[in-house]
């Protein structure tokens, strides 16, 4: 497949199904690594209802040792080397959060979706962070039963810089 047909929408779409994964998993995880592969690679592997353009692989290879936010998982990122076939990848993780317009708000357990395409599959290298707030007891109450359930995500340019550079990084070893 060319370039264009991985446009930002594809990686839109893989980040929302990378947060469906992990929120199912639920709170207190590792970080978790996806390589994000051309859905007709798999073939019936994958539901044919499913129209995404990019599929995710989970990575079961990450040391349990490493901490999310850590130098040490940024450089782990760095040095790997994806196969021919990879185009992308996702690493969520959880953090400790302090919202920077709200500097007297204690930090808040958050996890943090980052996700690129390489710009050897795509002349943009397009790349997205996501943020979603660990909801505190009281929100929880006030949201009612399903409340679990719900997922609130935040983004905007420059978030997490540096784990989009060693998501980069890992693919200019091609």
């Amino acid at each position: 497949m060319n370039a264009a047909a991985y446009p930002q929408q594809a990686l839109n779409k893989a980040m929302l199904e990378a947060v469906d994964f992990i929120h199912a998993e639920g709170w207190d995880a590792p970080p978790t690594l996806f390589a994000l592969v051309p859905a007709e690679f798999l073939g019936s592997i994958i539901d044919d209802a499913d129209d995404a353009p990019l599929a995710l692989v989970v990575q079961e290879n990450l040391p349990e040792h490493i901490q999310p936010g850590s130098e040490e998982l940024g450089e782990y990122i760095t040095r790997i080397e994806w196969p021919e076939g990879v185009i992308g990848a996702v690493l969520a993780q959880e953090i400790m959060f302090r919202d920077a317009s709200a500097p007297e708000q204690p930090a808040r357990p958050a996890r943090l979706f980052s996700g690129v395409l390489s710009e050897h599959h795509n002349s943009e290298g397009f790349s997205l962070t996501l943020l979603q707030l660990r909801p505190t007891e009281e929100e929880l109450a006030k949201r009612g039963a399903f409340a679990e359930d719900e997922v609130e995500l935040r983004g905007g340019p420059g978030v997490a810089p540096g784990v989009i550079a060693a998501l980069e990084a890992s693919f200019e070893q091609h």
